[in-house]
């Protein structure tokens, strides 16, 4: 199998770096730190994992790479237009592509511009950290959740996925990739948005303090009724398994922060603005995500810069 890995920040880097670590024919689209990866080659390490990967099979472009079996897309969701002129080279008769981005909505771009047949869909729960081009380190384990776009699961997830736990990645097939969306977003919609919108905090800060703690519950709540309000039957106990999972994880600083405090783009409308959108349609009513939605909208750099174009112009 021939796997192009676009997007090689931590999730790529992480999960392409482990199936070539495990053999597989892996490929990377690297737009920053090519060099330095070409060179140095790729490290993981994490509590018990030290891995090294060289030489590193990486390109400047798609067109370098060709056609593929398989393309893991990691790249953020707020650059999902560039993939309509990064995805065509890849493309052959049967390939696939699987998505391991936030939020809701990248399927649907996908399938829309690529044909829905060759959509996967993975969900990365694991805790990350690109600390340099090439080298990241892992601080909690977890596993990639693997299903079909609007399907089943069919014999090609469950071999895919048999090809994944080969390489030392923890997977497990979900027969409802809609609801799993959501279970996830349970997590990011307020540790994701609360960690930027009271100042830069990181997790244990959250739930340390009672009443953050109290609006993290609250905005997972607000999540799971509204994931059974579209017709996904997630139950009510997916928060405390959440905020279980959360208290292990030590001073973790969630993706979007990390994002936040470097000046890169938030993907507030894949993580807070859709499930709002959809919530609503459905007759959900989420306050609680309509106020995190419309702080993190007047935080964003981009709304920073534009704010601040604003005020010099009139000056």
């Amino acid at each position: 199998m021939r796997i192009a890995v676009v997007g090689s920040g931590a999730i790529g880097t992480y999960y392409g770096g482990k199936l070539a670590a495990g053999g597989a024919d892996v490929h990377f689209l690297v737009r920053n730190g090519f060099e330095q990866i070409r060179r140095n080659g790729i490290h993981l390490f994490g509590p018990g994992e030290d891995v090294h990967i060289s030489p590193v099979n990486v390109y400047h472009s798609t067109d370098e790479i060709g056609p593929s079996d398989l393309v893991l897309i990691a790249i953020k969701a707020t650059a999902n237009a560039d993939l309509l002129k990064l995805i065509p080279p890849l493309l052959g008769d049967r390939t696939l592509l699987l998505t391991l981005q936030n939020g809701l909505g990248n399927e649907e771009f996908l399938a829309e511009h690529f044909g829905a047949e060759r959509v996967l869909s993975g969900l990365c729960f694991i805790c990350l950290r690109r600390r340099q081009p090439g080298v990241v380190e892992r601080t909690d384990h977890g596993q990639m959740r693997l299903g079909e776009y609007q399907r089943p699961a069919a014999e090609r997830t469950h071999a895919l996925a048999e090809e994944l736990r080969r390489c030392g990645i923890r997977c497990h097939v979900v027969e409802n990739m809609a609801m799993e969306r959501w279970r996830k977003l349970v997590w990011n919609i307020p540790f994701n948005g609360l960690s930027i919108a009271c100042g830069g905090i990181d997790t244990a800060a959250l739930l340390h303090d009672p009443k953050l703690r109290q609006s993290v519950e609250q905005l997972m709540q607000e999540v799971i009724s509204a994931a059974n309000r579209c017709g996904l039957p997630l139950e009510p106990a997916a928060g405390k398994e959440q905020m279980r999972a959360t208290e292990t994880m030590g001073n973790y600083k969630p993706s979007s922060l990390i994002d936040f405090e470097e000046g890169k783009p938030l993907e507030i409308e894949a993580i807070w603005g859709e499930p709002l959108r959809r919530a609503k349609a459905a007759g959900a009513n989420m306050p609680r995500l309509e106020e995190l939605y419309d702080s993190l909208k007047s935080l964003s750099p981009i709304a920073k810069k534009e704010k601040s174009g604003e005020k010099t112009g009139s000056a």
